[in-house]
This record gives C-alpha cells, sequence and structure tokens, in this order.
C-alpha cells in the first residue's frame, strides 16, 4: 500500500488540500524491481496480469517477449532489465504486470501500485542529459521516497525501437503461418 501524505500527491478520486485548485496530472505508480516509477495514465491503454509470451530464439536482453493480442505480436520489455535493475529474466514471479501501452508496446513491472493524482507544482522537470535518451522527465517526492516520472516515448532509444520492430515484423510472419488460407484479413 502506498502511503501519501498532505503534501501535493493526492490518491486518485481524492481531493487536493484546502486551498489547492492546481492542474493534476494522472500518473500511475510502478515498482520497477524495488524502485518506485510512475507513468502518465494517458499513456496507458491497460494493466494486465502476466501472461503466457512467446519468446523466440533471437529474443534477448530486456525483450520478455511477445503477447499475442488478438491475433497481434506485441513486444513485452522488460523495464528492470533495460534500467539494468535486475539481470533479462530474473524476476520469475507470475504475478507481474505488464502496462499494455499506446503505440503497439508492453512493459513489464513488478507490480502497477497505484493511481495517484500529481499536482503540477510538486513535479520537478530533469534535465534530458541525465538519464539515457532523456526518458525521466520528472522527478518528485512521496513520503521519504523521490519517484521519476518516465517519458514513454522516450524509454528506448531509436536504435532499440529499430531492433524491436524488425523483430516484431519476424513474429508477425512467424504467426501468420499458422492461419488457414484466407482467414486473415489485410
Amino acid at each position: 500500500m502506498i502511503e501519501v501524505t498532505s503534501g501535493p500527491v493526492v490518491r486518485s478520486g481524492g481531493e487536493p488540500p484546502q486551498g489547492h485548485a492546481m492542474a493534476r496530472l494522472p500518473t500511475l505508480l510502478l515498482d520497477i524491481a524495488g524502485t518506485t516509477c510512475a507513468l502518465p495514465q494517458a499513456e496507458i491503454r491497460e494493466i494486465l496480469p502476466l501472461p503466457r509470451l512467446h519468446t523466440p530464439p533471437a529474443a534477448g536482453g530486456p525483450l520478455a517477449g511477445f503477447l499475442n493480442l488478438a491475433g497481434e505480436p506485441v513486444p513485452v520489455i522488460d523495464l528492470a532489465a533495460l534500467f539494468a535493475l535486475r539481470d533479462a529474466g530474473g524476476g520469475r514471479d507470475p504475478y507481474r504486470h505488464v502496462l499494455l501501452a499506446r503505440g503497439g508496446i508492453a512493459f513489464l513491472v513488478d507490480r502497477a501500485l497505484d493511481l495517484v493524482q500529481l499536482e503540477d507544482e510538486s513535479l520537478r522537470p530533469v534535465e534530458s542529459a541525465r538519464s539515457l535518451n532523456g526518458c525521466v522527465v520528472g522527478e518528485f517526492a512521496m513520503g521519504d521516497k523521490l519517484v521519476h516520472l518516465l517519458a514513454l516515448d522516450r524509454i528506448l532509444t531509436l536504435e532499440e525501437r529499430t531492433r524491436l520492430d524488425a523483430l516484431t515484423r519476424q513474429a508477425t510472419t512467424r504467426l501468420a503461418r499458422f492461419e488457414p488460407e484466407g482467414a486473415r484479413a489485410v
């Protein structure tokens, strides 16, 4: 359970402290190998329990595998492995969560912890040079912790996206071979 003090972060559905009428950003708190991070709720389509993932032989490193979503392979990136917080495949907890994000990608996290309303005044911007590809765009205090706000479109570098796109095309081709002739509308 997340303890939220009477500061500028408010639990989902809660009201800001008296006298505050600041804009609020709905933010999903995540546990990534014991590190609390956050993503704007608008960037997440769905939170899923960890499904069975297809892991092709070419997959490795932070690519946990592919989620078959209505016949379309969706790459699932293990954020703990990507951020070097844990070795790839090191988290075997069957109760982990998959965050289905906008843009045809999903992220594996240890837990989706809570949805909070983050007031603009509590968010401090972070210089893009302080994180790889500028993926940490802000930080805010929650209790005695400093939480990093991530930008979904900056989590992967251009080279990583290019390689992931190639693997996704391979998975799509492979999956299509298992469909009966003429069953798939193009």
